[in-house]
């Protein structure tokens, strides 16, 4: 399995030519406009970990950067596939690159002052806290329940000060609503409607898949903004 770890790439000095393009004060201050500067400082200072780059992960990240996110750790051990694009957020000439690269790639677009670390590798009970040392906030995003359960017992038994927003039930074309969240633990919780999966709606779609996205970003906002 190919491995990149801890690959950092830090925001871009240069970003366009061009006399009229932002810079990253003026950034700052829209977010300030929007959000207020209280709370854009908590959000700045913030750096998130993302398990998962898919339809959840990287919608996540896309939410995330849009709101000014101190920086993100990007972790997915998979490439880019023509199957993706029905809900993820890459392109067609974007195929068969790393997940965390390419993403990295989409995020320079909206937020091209983003910090952002990338790991090419798969977590697995034995790496998963080496690669999560330090991250106070981490996305639980895959699609495999193996892979969920996985994370989520080991930040839960060893790292319970850690925060950790995981998602089930997604799939298919029901009623939107039925995606909440919900707080399991002190420091858990989880988002989604609990019940459907592929193996029982047969499908993954844009929207639902993003509402559920939607629900892990806002929690990790209101997290990071409010505290528990």
């Amino acid at each position: 399995m190919e491995e990149m770890r801890g690959k950092a790439q830090p925001a871009k000095e240069e970003i366009s030519a061009g006399k009229d393009f932002p810079t990253e004060a003026d950034f700052r201050q829209a977010l300030e406009l929007r959000h207020t500067k209280p709370v854009q400082e908590k959000i700045s200072a913030a750096r998130v970990a993302i398990c998962g780059l898919g339809g959840l992960g990287s919608n996540i990240a896309i939410a995330l950067a849009r709101c000014g996110i101190g920086g993100l750790h990007l972790i997915d051990f998979d490439r880019v596939d023509l199957s993706n694009l029905n809900r993820q957020q890459y392109g067609i000439a974007q195929l068969g690159q790393p997940k965390p690269e390419a993403l990295t790639e989409v995020l320079r677009a909206v937020n091209p002052w983003l910090p952002v670390r990338t790991d090419f590798a798969r977590l697995t009970e034995e790496n998963v806290l080496a690669y999560l040392q330090g991250e106070p906030y981490i996305c639980e995003a895959f699609d495999s329940p193996e892979a969920k359960a996985m994370l989520t017992n080991a930040v839960l038994t060893h790292c319970p000060e850690k925060y950790l927003v995981g998602a089930s039930g997604m799939a298919g074309l029901g009623e939107s609503n039925r995606i909440q969240t919900r707080r399991i633990l002190p420091h858990y919780y989880l988002c989604g409607d609990g019940v459907s999966g592929t193996e029982t709606c047969g499908s993954l779609v844009a929207p639902r898949v993003m509402l559920c996205a939607a629900h892990q970003a806002n929690k990790i906002l209101e997290i990071i903004v409010k505290g528990e």
